[in-house]
Parts: C-alpha cells; structure tokens; sequence
C-alpha cells in the first residue's frame, strides 16, 4: 500500500498525461470537446478513475464515453511509460458531475432569491394582523391591587381541603 500523498501524486500526474494524450496522440474527433477535470487512485495504486467533462448534450456524452472507452488502451500504456511505476493503473473513465450540479445549485439559489424578494416586497405593503402593538404597556388600570380587595382570600385550611365539590 502506498501512502496518500504518492497516491495524491500519482493521479495528478495521471490526469496530465491523459489529458496530453488525448490532445496531441488520439486523433478522435468525438474527444475534441473534452475536459480532464480531476483523477483518483486506489491507495494499492492498482486502479485510476480519470473524471471529464464533454461540451455538449448528451449525445456528446454517449460519443465521448464510447471514444475514451476505445482509447483506453493507448493512455493507459502512455500513463505507463511516464509514470515510470511498477504496475500501470488499469483507466476508468467516469463523466464528472459536479459543473451540471453546480448549475443546478445556482438555478435554485436564484429560483430562492426570487422568492425572497417576492417575501420582501409583499412584507414592506403589509399591516399587521392584530392590535398595532400586540404586547402589553403598563397604565394605571393594569396595575394588581395591592389592598386585597375584589380578590378572593384563602385560608390555609382551604387549600389543604383542594376543592370542594357541591
């Protein structure tokens, strides 16, 4: 097993070279619109997962997946004359996701922007449902008697009793 930062090594270098390759050595139009965006080995340094992206739709992708699957052999044996190690990584390539979920993020912050606004624009035309000032201010009508008038006097023998049914 080798250690994370020779495997880290390893699979940027392998992404150079594939990329490389497939630049100046593959002569496939179907590759004329792709990008090499990142690389992965296993820490045994066994197998290379290259991630790309296509310019395009999804016809592209499906051309473009055919196209890196019939060059497979002619990168792998380039990676393994620049690479210089023991063992070439067999190759899988694997269309990269994150540019189509970063559009989709970026769809729906705006989409969620939009409904801030709208929020924003209706709460500033807005009255409130109650009184006007909702919490209670101290007058002299609220203030508690302090005389014990109009308030019901208990004895102690009564709350003991609890209530009375009758």
């Amino acid at each position: 097993m080798a250690d994370a930062p020779r495997a880290r090594r390893l699979a940027k270098r392998i992404a150079q070279i594939v990329a490389s390759g497939l630049e100046h050595e593959v002569k496939d139009p179907r590759l004329a619109m792709v990008t090499i965006t990142d690389a992965r080995v296993t820490p045994d340094l066994r197998d290379a997962t290259v991630y790309y992206t296509v310019f395009g739709d999804e016809a592209d992708y499906a051309s473009t997946a055919a196209a890196l699957s019939s060059a497979t052999g002619v990168l792998r044996s380039r990676v393994g004359q620049q690479t210089g190690v023991r063992f070439t990584p067999t190759l899988t390539f694997v269309a990269d996701t994150v540019p189509d979920n970063a559009r989709r993020m970026e769809k729906l912050l705006a989409k969620a922007k939009e409904a801030d606004a709208e929020v924003a624009r209706l709460a500033s035309s807005a009255s409130p449902a109650g009184d006007p000032d909702p919490y209670r201010t101290s007058t002299d009508d609220d203030e508690p008697d302090t005389d014990g008038a109009g308030a019901e006097s208990f004895s102690d023998a009564d709350v003991r009793r609890g209530p009375q049914s009758g």
